[in-house]
This record gives C-alpha cells, sequence and structure tokens, in this order.
C-alpha cells in the first residue's frame, strides 16, 4: 500500500477561501447533493474528464479522497492519482478509505492556489464542488495554477454549484452551500489559456461543469 499524507511546507497563497475541517459532515454534504448518488456522480465526472488507464491524475481540494479513489481504481496500477486539500482532518479520513480499499493514492496538504507539483506534470486535473468556496481572485489562482502543472493537451474537468439552479424544498435546508456563475468558470478557464472549452450541466444535483484542454 503507497498511499501517504504529507505536509506542505512553503509560503502560502494570500487569497485563501473557505477552508472545510469536518469530514465526516462534508461526507454527509456530498451525499444529500447528490441525492445519495455519490457513486453515480464520480462515474459521470470521469467519464467526462475522459480518465484513461496509465494516466497521472491530480484531485483539487480532494476532501476525503473518493473521488481521488475511484479515479485510481480508473487509472490502473501504471496510472498515478494526487489528491490535494487544505484540510488535514479531510486527508486523514481520505487515507484511512484508501487504505481500507488498498488503493494507493498520495494524500498532500496543500492549498488550490499554490499546487505543490512542478510544470507540465499532470495528465488530468479534477476540480469538484471546491471553487465556490474561494473568491473571484482566488478562483483564478486556482485555475491558472491547474493550467500550469497540466501536460500539453491535458484536460481539465472543474465541478461546481451553479448559481441559479439551487434546490428548493426541505431538503435544500440540509445541505445549504456557495454558488458561482458557470459563465464565470468558463470566462477563468479561457483566461488561463486553456482550449477547446466546453460546459453543461451534470445529471446529478444542481451541478455544471466545464471541461477544457491546455494549450500546447
Amino acid at each position: 500500500m503507497n498511499s501517504e499524507h504529507s505536509q506542505l511546507r512553503g509560503p502560502r497563497s494570500t487569497t485563501v477561501g473557505a477552508v472545510l475541517h469536518g469530514a465526516l459532515a462534508y461526507d454527509l454534504l456530498v451525499w444529500l447533493a447528490t441525492l445519495g448518488r455519490d457513486g453515480a456522480f464520480r462515474k459521470e465526472v470521469l467519464h467526462l474528464a475522459h480518465v484513461a488507464p496509465g494516466e497521472t491524475v491530480l484531485d483539487v481540494s480532494c476532501g476525503t479522497g473518493n473521488l481521488a479513489i475511484a479515479a485510481k481504481e480508473r487509472v490502473g496500477r501504471n496510472g498515478t492519482v494526487y489528491g490535494v486539500d487544505a484540510s488535514v482532518e479531510m486527508l486523514a479520513r481520505a487515507v484511512r478509505k484508501a487504505k481500507r480499499k488498498d488503493v494507493a493514492v498520495t494524500f498532500t496538504n496543500g492549498f488550490a492556489q499554490q499546487l505543490p507539483f512542478p510544470n507540465a506534470r499532470i495528465d488530468v486535473v479534477l476540480s469538484t464542488r471546491a471553487l465556490h468556496h474561494l473568491p473571484t481572485k482566488g478562483r483564478e489562482e486556482c485555475i491558472r495554477e491547474m493550467r500550469r502543472v497540466l501536460k500539453p493537451g491535458g484536460r481539465l474537468l472543474a465541478v461546481d454549484f451553479i448559481k441559479g439552479t439551487e434546490r428548493r424544498g426541505a431538503l435544500a435546508h440540509f445541505h445549504r452551500h456557495g454558488t458561482v456563475r458557470l459563465e464565470d468558470i468558463v470566462t477563468a478557464v479561457k483566461q488561463a489559456d486553456f482550449q477547446d472549452v466546453e460546459s453543461g450541466m451534470l445529471r446529478t444535483g444542481s451541478l455544471g461543469f466545464v471541461f477544457a484542454r491546455a494549450g500546447c
């Protein structure tokens, strides 16, 4: 078993958004946000990102690790998956999950605006339900960082709660969350030198996506 949880050292971004620390509460929120279909959500995300065996995948703001673990199962033995999150508590739960499944994912403590990876290292970057936690400047920094670590032609898939699609009714009380405008993500992605930008809504929850490729 090769999963590890390492501490990130070095300067931090001056633009920090909300950092979630309640790992159990977070997993409950994810379940509610997807109406209990989190497994289907993960499959849809990995399909939209075209994650393939042997690739290197980075899950930014990975939370408790469910998507990173699913990505590792998709890329197989010859692929590599990293998860980065600002919350040590989230990562600790992610490591425990990976160990239970005997899945080798490297989890690292760090900020989305200062990813601890060299340039052009990653084939696919995933960001799910995280950008709405950042102010506009921080969101732009994060997207530029995701562009930096991607190989030429590498893929980005950003998924988030979209403004104007919030649920109404009894369930809404249990999973209140921030939102972001889909067009704002698209604009930031284009400004960060991404190409072939696509956007739309997912089948699970009030979630939209932006898919793009890093310029060569």
